[in-house]
């Protein structure tokens, strides 16, 4: 059985699903193998639009499975014949790279999340662009809980530009889990819903974002994406300014008024 579904929800909405409830959806070598894939083929993709990532049972991903019986060299590619130390950081870098992969999508992601989200399932929430939470949900920075550093697979980076310094320094060095009421105070998710309406929220702002342009969508999530490290404020700016010039010679600007004044919704062509 596939640790990872994919379901189409609608003509260019997809649904990503963990498939480990039985270990509340555990990062096994398997699982973040084929995450990986998905995520690096949807650059490719030319239907879908945005994604709704989500997990399967009560979990979203209880982090690194460390009860894993397949955790050996040779398990993962370019490790077979490694020693300990060798397949324990290819492991790291294997993982790092399916945060990347999700973090670097060039579609907008969606994390829906069902239940806790600890460890490396924080960071794989941390790095969707939006984050719907389920009443039920819980979040974690336990990474330090192990006795390792609180900064693991990108939460360093991600927690504090999302929940804020202070805020971020203090989940990471006590490995505090926190509810969704909690969550949703510091910024964490965006709202909170039952548990039984939580795929149709995001679908619904799954839709909401399909509305608008390919090209406005694409170079809205990377212009927010590059301006989160800009150097300043008119760093930032030359990168918008760019971005507007493209975007009116793409047509979808004398489309959008165009159905404004004829009272229709947009007919944007695709790029």
């Amino acid at each position: 059985m596939s640790t990872v579904i994919t379901k189409q929800l609608d003509d260019e909405i997809l649904e990503v699903r963990l498939n480990r409830p039985e270990r509340f959806n555990a990062l096994s070598e398997e699982l973040v193998g084929e995450l990986t894939e998905v995520f690096k083929g949807l650059n490719r993709d030319r239907q879908n639009r945005v994604v709704i990532l989500t997990g399967e049972g009560r979990g979203f991903c209880s982090g690194a499975d460390l009860k894993s019986e397949d955790s050996q060299a040779g398990s993962i590619p370019g490790t077979e014949g490694m020693g300990e130390l060798g397949y324990v950081y290819k492991f790291q870098e294997y993982i790092a790279d399916m945060i990347l992969a999700i973090h670097e999508c060039d579609k907008p992601v969606i994390a829906a999340v069902n239940g806790a989200a600890a460890g490396g399932g924080l960071s794989m929430a941390l790095a969707c662009d939006i984050r719907i939470a389920s009443e039920k949900s819980k979040y974690g920075a336990v990474y330090i809980k192990t006795g390792l550093s609180g900064c693991d697979v990108g939460s360093s980076y991600l927690l504090p530009r999302i929940v804020g310094l202070s805020a971020a320094t203090e989940l990471m060095l006590t490995g505090q889990v926190i509810g969704a009421e909690e969550a949703k105070a510091l910024g964490l998710v965006s709202r909170i819903v039952a548990p039984d309406a939580l795929i149709d929220e995001a679908l619904v702002t799954a839709r909401a974002i399909a509305q608008n342009s390919e090209y406005g969508v694409w170079m809205t999530r990377k212009g927010i994406r590059t301006n989160q490290d800009a150097p300043s404020l008119r760093h930032a700016m030359e990168l918008e300014n760019r971005q507007q010039v493209l975007g009116y010679f793409s047509g979808c600007m004398e489309e959008a008024m165009a159905s404004f004044q004829e009272g229709r919704a947009p007919k944007w062509k695709k790029l």
